[in-house]
């Protein structure tokens, strides 16, 4: 990841892990352990969004967060631009808790992750919200993406409610690489 070439305190360390960000309270930083350490360092280094791609699948399946959303979208359409940058603003609001992911649906090789959420390219743009734990998902096709949607979507999917209906009898999609 990155060398420290002296020793530096916790709260030095943390700041330069938060980009002076300071997410981490000073006064909690004393009282920090290795484990809630490392937890940190890992949330922090995170892009707020990460595009789906070979190169970030492998690493994203192997995240300690469990919750993925999934933005599925052209980037080639004219509202991407502003889509975009309401989708990092809703990622900052359940940064550490959900996993924010761009797919880009002008990208052939992404059709299989579509296809996988059971979305047509028409229903596009769309949300897919996935637990990696148990393999739970749901979606919301939209016409426009805003913060509002993303955060009613995910917050709703936290509490246990779903949008997609028979998702109970639905037989479950088997395992594919994506």
């Amino acid at each position: 990841m990155f060398a420290i070439s002296k020793a530096l305190s916790v709260e030095e360390t943390c700041q330069l892990v938060d980009n002076k960000k300071l997410d981490l309270e000073s006064k909690y930083i004393e009282s920090i352990d290795a484990t809630k350490l490392s937890h940190f360092i890992e949330i922090n280094s995170l892009h707020l969004v990460t595009e789906y791609n070979p190169a970030t699948v492998i690493g994203l399946f192997n995240s300690m967060i469990q919750i993925h959303l999934l933005l599925m979208m052209n980037k080639a359409s004219p509202e991407y631009e502003e889509s975009m940058s309401r989708y990092q603003k809703a990622a900052k609001l359940f940064q550490g808790k959900i996993l924010f992911v761009l797919v880009d649906s002008g990208v052939e090789a992404n059709g299989k992750v579509i296809s996988f959420f059971k979305l047509k390219k028409s229903q596009l743009p769309a949300l897919a919200i996935y637990r990696t734990v148990d393999e739970e998902w749901d979606t919301l096709p939209m016409a426009e993406v805003s913060v509002e949607h993303v955060q009613n979507f995910c917050d709703g999917f936290l509490k246990g409610k779903r949008l997609r209906e028979n998702h109970e009898s639905e037989e479950k999609t088997p395992k594919v690489e994506l």
